[in-house]
């Protein structure tokens, strides 16, 4: 056999987020003897050294917040410069894809592909109307559109969305079967009784995730439901304001920080309920791993629908009404739920299996 194929994905970094656990999730379950996958980043990534483990290179170049957008337009041409083998570009980075596929086609890379992961840019009023700006050259320079949803295509493609790819935000649903011992053990990590109740929510701490109006709900619950307690997985720029919110509604004892971790399955085993209000999303993966682990999820009214596998454990309820969150909560903690749950068929059937999702997309790539 000759040399694997070398897919050259775009990210920021390669930290625990949707779009980079999608990407880990595939890499390790594609045949890397016919498809590698190398990585161009901005920043460091807890994944990186996993990516070389697994024969994948890690370049970086400076980010366009550090250099601006001539500096870092002038560091996309010197790698494309100097990385001339790859054939293949598969940008993840939003709208400000458009920069990254814009340089890529001026190098002469045939295959540049858009992957819309969101359904909304973040930053400030001046930083979304730079990601517009760039943002229009993705429909100019990109050869092909990707999107973990429809509702994340029609967002970056506008009227293009016909021609956009559906990629299943896959995971492995055995990791996620139900373990009372890693149960046990997670509760007993954080001090959580078997009688209480554990409400829980994984993503960055940034605006999208709404983390202020979650407290709000949850100081809301605590003071009628002593069972209560809120576990909160990862990290971010507001992490600091979140904590000192936090120690002003006196909750300190009843919320637990536990930073990003590697063993997500078994932190939702401890859980009971998983709360997830953004304020926008393409299709987050942590709510298909929720469901795979059998826990019920309250999550806001602007999160696809696609998102929803049909087990009965999904409600949506919306994200300005706090006490809409604070009874159907309550409604939740006053019932018990049976988490022996096997999901494997419905992720098959609803196209969320990874190995499947991998399977695809080497037949792609190979195909381009």
């Amino acid at each position: 056999m000759g040399s694997p194929i070398r897919v050259l994905h775009a990210v920021v970094n390669m930290n625990r987020g949707g779009a980079e656990t999608l990407l880990m999730n595939l890499y390790r379950n594609i045949d890397r003897s016919k498809i590698q996958f190398d990585f161009l980043t901005s920043k460091e990534g807890v994944f990186d050294k996993e990516i070389q483990s697994l024969g994948g290179k890690v370049h970086r170049i400076p980010y366009i917040t550090d250099i601006g957008h001539l500096g870092y337009t002038r560091a996309l041409n010197r790698f494309f410069s100097s990385n001339l083998e790859y054939k293949i570009v598969h940008s993840h980075m939003d709208k400000m894809s458009g920069l990254v596929l814009k340089v890529a086609r001026e190098h002469n890379v045939p295959t540049r592909i858009a992957h819309s992961h969101n359904t909304s840019s973040e930053g400030n009023s001046i930083a979304k109307l730079y990601k517009w700006y760039v943002g229009k050259d993705i429909l100019k320079f990109a050869t092909h559109y990707m999107a973990c949803s429809d509702k994340a295509a029609k967002w970056l493609f506008k009227n293009n969305i016909h021609q956009a790819q559906i990629l299943k935000n896959g995971i492995e649903p055995e990791k996620f079967k139900f373990s009372s011992s890693n149960r046990k053990r997670i509760r007993e990590e954080f001090g959580i009784k078997e009688s209480d109740f554990l409400i829980g929510h994984i993503g960055r701490f940034n605006e999208q995730k709404n983390h202020n109006f979650l407290l709000d709900v949850f100081s809301k619950i605590s003071k009628v439901n002593k069972r209560a307690h809120l576990l909160l997985v990862g990290d971010g720029v507001l992490q600091e304001q979140l904590r000192k919110k936090v120690k002003r509604l006196k909750l300190e004892e009843k919320i637990v920080f536990a930073g990003v971790r590697s063993d997500i399955p078994d932190l939702l085993q401890g859980m009971d309920l998983f709360a997830f209000p953004s304020l926008h999303e393409g299709l987050p993966v942590t709510l298909i791993e929720a469901q795979s682990a059998g826990v019920p999820c309250l999550i806001s009214e602007v999160i696809t629908e696609e998102v929803d596998m049909g087990l009965g454990l999904v409600e949506y309820l919306p994200i300005k009404k706090h006490d809409q969150w604070v009874e159907a909560i309550s409604a939740k903690m006053s019932i018990s739920t049976d988490r022996v749950i096997d999901s494997s068929k419905t992720l098959d059937d609803k196209g969320y299996n990874i190995k499947n999702t991998a399977s695809w997309t080497e037949g792609f790539y190979s195909a381009i």
